[in-house]
């Protein structure tokens, strides 16, 4: 199965908040099932150290509403505490390697290597530039994310072919219209 997403390649955590997006046809989740686990562990090239299965699918969907509620602000929910609960579950291990040293996550449970690994990610983009954590706004529909990587950071939408054409279009649209009236 290929990965079906309409962005990838965003930073761990980003791509993790990106397995639930809006399709054409209404909200799609590739944490639906253990087969879509699978293809978002080779996505973000994990395959070689986790397994697709029910708990991994489980602390990847846990993991997924914890980050979501911090990017998105979301009110009433102790989300840093939720995440912190999520971060104890694992350490990095040093050890010195035929190249020098090696740091390498390991967890209390191997379901939750892949959800540790995501919200290390989000700690270390929150502690560069966390306004460059950003969620389309582009399409009112759109619920996709991205780490802006443009010189001035104002990157508004999630993907050119998708989401930056729309705007593109929209903004043409309204141009032509008023020009006309």
């Amino acid at each position: 199965m290929s990965d079906p997403r309409p962005l990838t390649g965003e930073p761990l955590c980003l791509d993790l908040l990106n397995t639930y997006w809006i399709g054409e046809n209404g909200p799609e989740d590739l944490l639906d099932s253990t087969d879509g686990v699978g293809v978002w562990l080779h996505s973000a090239g994990l395959a070689d150290r986790a397994v697709a299965n029910e708990a991994t699918r489980g602390a990847l969907r846990e993991t997924r509403e914890v980050l979501r509620a911090l990017v998105d602000g979301e009110a009433g929910r102790d989300a840093a505490r939720e995440l912190n609960l999520i971060l104890e579950r694992g350490a990095l291990r040093y050890r010195l390697g035929a190249a020098g040293p090696e740091a390498r996550g390991t967890t209390d449970d191997p379901a939750w290597l892949p959800a540790w690994l995501a919200a290390t990610d989000y700690l270390g983009l929150v502690d560069g530039k966390p306004e460059r954590i950003k969620r389309c706004a582009a399409h009112p529909k759109c619920v996709l994310h991205f780490y802006d990587t443009t010189k001035n950071g104002t990157r508004r939408w999630c993907s050119m072919a998708g989401c930056g054409n729309r705007a593109k279009a929209a903004r043409h649209y309204e141009r032509e219209r008023a020009g006309a009236g």
